[in-house]
């Protein structure tokens, strides 16, 4: 019998618990846990009497020993990490402590610097090996999905592949004049950092949105992107034969960044903790509590999402174009699982990445990213679980 223990009650862990009881043959038994207990119960009151049997835990995904308590007590085969990238080594150390198997959504950041990379996960190689686990990294979608992407298109249509564009696009509206689609403290690091891609070896460093395209979009239009730099780059720089550049691009209107600058020109965006009647607090963190929670958005997002890959490299000395994409319903995704499409596209992947684990699809002790792994039953279970995904040999190409 399989059991999944679930960490994290947010937006993303909800169409992970909608997902799992959706695909009950493999998740026959499931326990979803958080801090905060309550969302856990929300969850399990809206999910219960289907095959998949629920139980709620309360803990703190920052403490170790807790961790270690919970996972005794309820024996998963596996722990699907959907809490907060800050604490996936506390939840990485109690899964080596019991000897089970881990997977997550985005790689480790500190909470103090706004630094995110493989390489403190990377680090655990050789224990989880030793310990005979599996930790998957990076199942989302952006990391994730798009690794999978990768994999494929070099496993069937490339003998090397040279470039790779990665293109996400969130053609939605929330109505909100200022809004992030998931935490807005991840989301507001990310985009207020330095942009970044990989060419030739090497890191190429850019100013934070200095790199701007516009796109056409299948099913979305014309939308302005630009460059940042993602987790993906580094693990696909690695695991993808021939690769010579890597970059990541992301649309967002002009009303998100001109509200964006503002709120850095005030200094709202800080990571700083600073005193405020006595006490300290960070800026960001105050930010986050007074902005519209992600989870909040699904019943008033309309539109639709857009990520993908395109790809340049070679077959049998031709040279070849590939893009492939999903394109998600914001409206489609409330009306199945309650929430909005970019916890969508990051749930259901986590999910396929779970269940590939739990049926030894992709099962080898050690710390892998996605495309280390078979792409075509991932693939398949793409289209099968909600996320359809379509392909084009004459994409338009981004300069």
């Amino acid at each position: 019998m399989s059991r999944a223990l679930i960490i994290g009650a947010g937006g993303v862990a909800g169409v992970v618990v909608h997902k799992c009881c959706q695909n009950s043959e493999v998740f026959e038994e499931i326990c979803i846990a958080s801090r905060t207990k309550s969302k856990c119960d929300a969850l399990k009151a809206a999910l219960d009497g289907g095959k998949t049997k629920i139980t709620t835990a309360k803990v703190d995904a920052n403490n170790v020993e807790e961790l270690v308590a919970l996972i005794n007590d309820y024996k998963p085969e596996l722990v699907i990490n959907v809490a907060l990238p800050y604490q996936d080594l506390t939840i990485m150390d109690a899964c080596l402590a019991t000897k089970t198997h881990y997977l997550d959504t985005a790689n480790y950041e500190p909470e103090d610097t706004a630094k995110f990379e493989y390489s403190w996960q990377w680090a655990y190689r050789e224990r989880f090996e030793k310990a005979g686990i599996t930790a998957i990294l990076g199942c989302g979608f952006d990391p994730g999905v798009t690794g999978v992407f990768s994999a494929y298109a070099m496993k069937h249509y490339f003998d090397e592949i040279h470039e790779i564009d990665i293109l996400d696009c969130n053609g939605g509206d929330h109505g909100y004049p200022f809004a992030t689609n998931f935490n807005p403290e991840i989301n507001i690091r990310e985009v207020s950092a330095k942009g970044s891609y990989w060419e030739n070896g090497k890191w190429i460093e850019t100013e934070p949105m200095e790199i701007k395209r516009e796109y056409n979009f299948p099913e979305v239009g014309k939308k302005d992107m630009y460059l940042l730099h993602h987790e993906e780059l580094e693990s696909l720089g690695l695991n993808i034969k021939g690769i010579k550049r890597i970059r990541f691009f992301m649309t967002f209107g002009q009303s998100y960044l001109t509200h964006l600058k503002c709120l850095e020109n005030v200094g709202m965006t800080s990571i700083e903790p600073i005193e405020f009647e006595g006490k300290k607090i960070v800026p960001l963190q105050f930010l986050k509590a007074v902005l519209p929670d992600p989870a909040s958005l699904g019943p008033r997002t309309v539109g639709k999402t857009n990520i993908g890959c395109i790809y340049k490299g070679i077959k049998d000395g031709k040279e070849v174009h590939y893009y492939v994409y999903n394109v998600c319903d914001h409206q489609e995704c409330y009306k199945e699982v309650g929430s909005q499409a970019i916890s969508y596209t990051t749930g259901v992947p986590a999910m396929i990445g779970a269940s590939m684990l739990l049926t030894g699809k992709w099962k080898k002790p050690g710390v892998y990213n996605v495309e280390e792994f078979d792409p075509d039953p991932f693939m398949e279970a793409l289209n099968k679980w909600g996320l359809p995904w379509k392909e084009s040999f004459t994409p338009d190409l981004v300069d």
